[in-house]
């Protein structure tokens, strides 16, 4: 009987701790989405307008 016991609280314990992380991610993200970040540098002159890396590589189409 004490094994179901430890068994159902092991699982209950669990659940509140996945719950707990749930509502804790949600509120991170909101607090991010909020944030106002700053605009983004303008693009110096001369440079194309793809600077990712695989604009360097040859044969990046395929």
């Amino acid at each position: 009987m004490e094994t179901i016991v430890l068994i159902a609280v092991i699982i209950l314990v669990t659940g509140i701790g996945v719950r707990l992380i749930h509502l804790l991610n949600a509120q991170h993200d909101a607090r991010i989405e909020a944030y106002r970040f700053s605009d983004p540098l303008p693009r110096p002159p001369g440079l194309p307008d793809d600077t990712g890396r695989r604009a360097h590589h040859t044969g990046a189409d395929r």
